[in-house]
């Protein structure tokens, strides 16, 4: 019979351990995490959205890592209204109320999820989907610093690729050699 045992921590800065991932030691930081290796340690930033879950290792959305002060809630400042599912959908759409380009999806009616639009696009909230800029009022404006009209009509009508003949497109591929027999063969 085996018994393995662990040994005993050799902590270092921000590394409870040698080697792993370990949340920030500040509680109300969500986002950040420590990856370890020898006892160096190296700060990572999980995507816009979403916190680092200490009981998978790795970034997960807020409402999945159950972690205290890292709520769906608390990470986006916004709660999702209360609706009857029998008369609305299960998971509703909000337009986030400073972000053209974002929204949020409730999941069953109750969990706000944060997502966005491709760029050149805005949440359309009386459609409750993403639209071309040009086709929201509301947010007609919103990549005025950003795009050009020009890059905006490139975006929303793409030209379409240029027709090559068939072959003409040169491959990737590593050319197929010939075996000698077949050289022999050809030559002849």
């Amino acid at each position: 019979m085996f018994v393995f045992a662990l040994k005993t921590p050799k902590p270092t800065l921000h590394c409870p351990r040698l080697h792993g991932y370990f949340s920030h030691e500040d509680k109300g930081v969500c986002d950040k995490f420590y990856y370890c290796v020898d006892g160096k340690f190296n700060m990572i930033t999980c995507p816009a959205g979403l916190v680092f879950n200490p009981k998978t290792g790795i970034c997960t959305w807020p409402d999945e890592a159950q972690k205290a002060g890292c709520s769906s809630e608390d990470v986006f400042q916004f709660s999702c209204p209360k609706v009857d599912e029998s008369v609305a959908q299960t998971h509703p759409r909000y337009a986030d109320p400073d972000d053209c380009q974002y929204f949020y999806v409730c999941i069953n009616g109750e969990v706000p999820r944060r997502n966005g639009c491709k760029i050149g696009q805005v949440f359309d909230d009386t459609q409750k989907r993403c639209e071309w800029v040009r086709k929201v009022p509301e947010c007609a404006d919103w990549y005025k610093d950003r795009l050009t009209d020009a890059q905006l009509d490139e975006l929303e009508n793409p030209k379409p690729a240029s027709t090559r003949a068939p072959g003409s497109v040169p491959s990737r591929r590593k050319p197929v050699r010939k075996h000698s027999k077949q050289v022999e063969e050809t030559e002849q």
